[in-house]
């Protein structure tokens, strides 16, 4: 039951984001809507769904992962074009979130979808049950739910809703697809109003504003109280709205409430001054914030006007903010204050109300969890705060609020989770229940794996002989002692017979930011110019070790992949990025060139794509590693990391983050029988020919007003490397390439403008144009 051609009705953000991610990653897609003109004839008669990629295509955060992949998805509406989803695998509903439609839409296709056909609706929260009214068994076998979180792309979540009636195969089959090709964490949910995560999250949301009110705080003090302090999205709660849109929660609010006979209702100002007002949150410019030309404002909800924004940073919140989840908690609860009053009243309630729903909602605590840190981007889901908070603490303030002591908090033995098990409803513990094709770096760390560790990488064994060298600096950044740790690694992994090794970690924001600038910066302060010449020198020697290696390297890069993280990236035998890998060589943002290899690399490997012709123009490579480096280009996904040139057309993704140093290992696997390191190369340089044509495209940006006299001179170093020189045309050998990117990497170094760009970004971290 293999799903490659998937059917998308309703091309609103949600239909459209589903429909770009499929399309993302390889699947054909059919794209409906309602029609947009009456006249059958009429050329807006697909407007709607034609309306609705175009939007997905300008969506920011980007819906595709490349704009490429639009061409896969095919538009159309439906009344005309229904039929189109007969040929389909998978069909998912995501029109009005209102049962009748929804119902009429099933009928229609229970009279065309193959027998093989997989039906979803996308529903944040009507009961399958209701939408299956009037459907036949064949149709409720191959039917369930499948929520998608906003945007899809990004949102790590998809609830599963099965019915009694799904066919477990389906449940499998459509398990497999989400999980493998689109990337997804799945968590099954039972068939109950808003599931697990909007079940739980909208009341958080509802309860925050009340809560707000009752204690007369700001949105700004409430933002900063509900967000990373106590492991929640950074969005925290008013931002968070926002983003969804506050259209979106007064419909959600509206249905749960009916659904539930809960209260969902949201406060009158809410309703009145924004949604009445058509301030919807950032798809109209402005909900409860507002950007303006004197920066961000916030909603008074008061005086009903907006407000300059004022931070809740600094004093006892900054402090407990810079501690671990475990000790952030604690730290949160014992607040001081009408802070602290807020906080403790939130914790309560929001444990009290996950305490006493838990059972009706999924099959275990851990779903629960998952589903909130993968659907909300919690830190930690509301069994492990409860762990954190204390659960004799909860006991007592629940008996201090004249709350009921739920059933589930008496059968835990003091914590929910221990050594490595969970509390089942029936008061059992059993172990965590995996997730399919994971490998957890810190699950074999903690079980006896490590094969060295420098405080600043380590070494893990992952099994079959192969392992992970891993790096744990700040940001992962590569320094002297992760240099270190990769010549020991690569010494241990032949001394053991290994078969190879990954480079990978487990990170969630980054791969790799490259080196420290800051270790940069204090050398040149102090003049040490020899040191820093030795250090460039073994950084480039480290980056090489890798394609010198024995046997096969394989780099597994995920988030951020910038400067020195990129140049190890380029140098691996194999690259198995993760989709959502932002890498680029970012050097010249800082008045530098890649001097770790990153120059020589690009230049070598666009030269090599045009070997393969009779009559090639060799400066066509040169003018493409050029842009991309000049330019500091930076990809927005894996998928766009391979247009660039980063990737190559041997490197694999992998869409979900959860398998991605399994498909990783696996690489080394398929790579290692019968390995040889590559043959060191060389190229045809142009020397004068090659610099003289690109210095003449630097001095018309510079007339354009488009690059300061700086950025020229930086272009001239990245030139002068990518043409060898600026003497006659001649072969070079990589190791020539290295040395004059050290040397212009140097020359650069040592000017005031590079010096001041350095700063200000340690500074800002944002770019200098000087």
């Amino acid at each position: 039951m293999r799903v490659t051609t998937v059917g998308v009705v309703g091309a609103g953000a949600m239909g459209s984001g589903i429909a770009a991610l499929a399309a993302s990653a390889g699947c054909r897609v059919v794209l409906l809507d309602i029609p947009g003109d009456a006249d059958p004839t009429s050329p807006k008669r697909s407007a709607p769904a034609q309306g609705g990629l175009q939007k997905a295509l300008k969506a920011k955060p980007a819906a595709f992962m490349d704009a490429s992949a639009a061409a896969r998805i095919r538009t159309g509406n439906t009344e005309d074009h229904l039929a189109w989803l007969a040929d389909c695998d998978w069909i998912c509903e995501a029109i009005v979130e209102l049962p009748e439609p929804k119902q009429q839409l099933f009928a229609k296709l229970e009279a065309l979808m193959k027998p093989t056909a997989i039906i979803t609706s996308n529903t944040s929260g009507i009961p399958m049950g209701v939408l299956l009214a009037g459907r036949g068994e064949k149709f409720r076998r191959r039917f369930l739910g499948t929520h998608f979180f906003n945007p899809p792309r990004y949102m790590h979540l998809l609830e599963v809703i099965p019915t009694a009636e799904t066919d477990p195969a389906v449940i499998g089959a459509m398990r497999e697809f989400a999980e493998r090709t689109l990337g997804k964490g799945i968590v099954i949910a039972k068939d109950v109003p808003g599931f697990i995560a909007n079940r739980l999250g909208v009341y958080g949301m509802v309860g925050t504003m009340r809560r707000m009110m009752q204690h007369g705080l700001t949105i700004d003090e409430v933002d900063g109280l509900t967000g990373a302090l106590i492991g929640r999205a950074r969005s925290a709660t008013f931002r968070t709205g926002d983003l969804s849109g506050l259209d979106v929660i007064a419909h959600v609010t509206k249905g749960l409430g009916g659904a539930t006979g809960e209260d969902f209702t949201l406060p009158d100002w809410v309703l009145t001054e924004l949604v009445g007002k058509g301030r919807l949150g950032d798809k109209t410019g402005g909900g409860f914030f507002t950007k303006t030309k004197e920066g961000t404002k916030t909603f008074d909800w008061k005086s009903g006007d907006y407000v300059p924004q004022q931070r809740l940073e600094g004093g006892e919140i900054g402090q407990a903010s810079r501690l671990p989840i475990a000790q952030r908690l604690p730290a949160a609860r014992a607040l001081t204050g009408p802070h602290g009053a807020f906080l403790r009243a939130h914790l309560v309630d929001s444990a009290h109300y996950a305490l006493t729903l838990a059972e009706s909602l999924a099959y275990d605590i851990v779903a629960i969890d998952r589903a909130m840190e993968w659907g909300y981007g919690w830190e930690a889901g509301p069994f492990q705060v409860m762990d954190a908070l204390g659960l004799d603490w909860l006991a007592e303030q629940f008996r201090l609020e004249g709350l009921p002591i739920p059933a589930l908090l008496e059968k835990a033995q003091g914590t929910f989770y221990r050594q490595g098990e969970y509390l089942t409803f029936d008061g059992s513990y059993e172990a965590i229940p995996g997730i399919p094709g994971r490998i957890t770096l810190a699950g074999l760390a903690a079980s006896g794996r490590v094969l060295d560790d420098n405080g600043l990488s380590r070494l893990i064994d992952l099994g079959d002989g192969v392992a992970c060298f891993e790096f744990r600096s700040k940001m992962n950044s590569l320094g002297q002692g992760v240099l270190e740790g990769l010549a020991r690694a690569l010494r241990k992994v032949e001394t053991l017979g290994f078969n190879g090794m990954v480079i990978g970690n487990e990170d969630a924001r980054a791969f790799s930011v490259g080196a420290d600038l800051s270790l940069v910066s204090f050398a040149i302060a102090a003049g040490a110019w020899d040191d820093i010449e030795v250090s460039c020198k073994a950084f480039q020697d480290s980056v090489m070790s890798i394609r010198r290696a024995p046997f096969p390297v394989v780099v597994a890069p995920a988030g951020m992949t910038l400067g020195g993280g990129a140049e190890f990236t380029l140098h691996a035998d194999a690259v198995q990025a993760h989709a959502e890998t932002y890498m680029g060589l970012v050097e010249a943002g800082v008045g530098l060139l890649p001097g770790g290899g990153g120059t020589k690399e690009l230049l070598m490997r666009h030269t090599a794509e045009l070997s393969q012709y009779e009559e090639i123009d060799l400066f066509a490579a040169v003018k493409r590693a050029f842009k991309v480096i000049a330019l500091a280009a930076t990809s927005t996904s894996a998928h766009e990391a391979r247009a660039l040139g980063f990737l190559r057309d041997r490197d694999r993704i992998s869409m979900n983050r959860d398998h991605h140093l399994a498909d990783a290992k696996q690489r080394v696997l398929d790579l290692a029988p019968g390995y040889l390191p590559p043959v060191e190369r060389t190229v045809r340089a142009l020397g004068r020919e090659g610099t003289a044509n690109l210095e003449y495209a630097l001095w018309a940006a510079r007339e354009a007003g488009q690059a300061s006299a700086h950025d020229v001179r930086v272009g001239r170093a990245i030139a002068y490397v990518l043409c060898g020189g600026d003497g006659t045309p001649r072969d070079v050998t990589e190791q020539d390439l290295l040395d004059l990117e050290r040397e212009q990497f140097l020359s650069l170094l040592g000017t005031k403008e590079t010096q001041e760009r350095i700063a200000y970004t340690l500074k800002t971290g944002k770019p200098l144009r000087n």
